[in-house]
């Protein structure tokens, strides 16, 4: 026996009003008033372009603030050179005062430096580099080793009262090192081993003990008194490394 079911009948719109009626709105289309529903963003470029108003590009000063708060500008900036604790000038004027033996101004030298000895020394090794020898490690690490022997002897001369420090031993001993390297480089022109070779590593030995123990005992205290050891331990040092030269 077969069953029935009540199923509504479906009803098709043939008229063009109902098609009208349901026409379905295009995307991106706002609402109307009559009909509720959630606040429609406009996706329009020109209103958005219209709506929309950029902030100017930052300019920046041209003054730099420090830190203490105030203004300067990059002209009133010291040379990178000077930061870096490096015075060329202040080289220039201790490079003169050693050339001059017989005046000294020690007062040049109360600020220590190893710029002004590096460049010596990397010099001293150029010479010997073209005489045939490579010495830069064994000039490096003789400098070291005669700084520190000047320093324990100094300082065991004066006991308490010294107040030579090593920093300024290494630059007293690196600038008093022109002599020798005005010596490595006349010795390119001479021949080895002769008695005028010998003579002229005495005389500029002799050039360089003399101002170093000058600028010793002026700028530390108590060297007056222990001046002969001083110039010993000083001239010791410089035969020492005459000896590259002249072998």
């Amino acid at each position: 026996m077969s069953k029935q079911f009540n199923v509504p009948p479906v009803v098709f719109p043939n008229s063009t009003d109902d098609r009208r009626r349901r026409l379905p709105t295009a995307p991106f289309q706002p609402p109307n008033s009559s009909t509720p529903g959630l606040p429609f963003l406009s996706f329009d470029v020109n209103s958005a372009a219209a709506s929309t108003s950029y902030s100017p590009a930052p300019q920046f000063p041209s003054t730099i603030v420090g830190i203490g708060g105030g203004a300067t500008g990059f002209e009133d900036e010291p040379p990178l050179l000077e930061e870096l604790g490096i015075n060329t000038k202040q080289i220039y004027q201790k490079t003169l005062s050693v050339l001059n033996p017989f005046r000294i101004k020690h007062h040049l030298h109360e600020d220590a430096d190893l710029f002004g000895p590096f460049l010596f020394l990397m010099a001293f090794g150029l010479f010997q580099l073209l005489a045939g020898k490579i010495h830069f490690g064994i000039i490096l690490g003789w400098v070291t080793m005669s700084s520190m022997f000047l320093y324990v002897v100094f300082n065991m001369l004066a006991g308490r009262s010294g107040n030579l420090d090593l920093y300024k031993c290494l630059s007293l001993i690196g600038y008093c090192m022109l002599p020798i390297v005005i010596l490595s480089a006349i010795s390119l022109f001479m021949p080895q081993g002769g008695l005028a070779v010998m003579v002229l590593t005495g005389a500029f030995v002799i050039w360089s003990t003399r101002v170093c123990t000058r600028l010793v005992v002026e700028l530390a205290s108590c060297g007056d008194e222990h001046r002969g050891l001083i110039a010993y331990a000083c001239f010791l040092i410089y035969m020492l490394f005459s000896l590259l030269v002249i072998f």
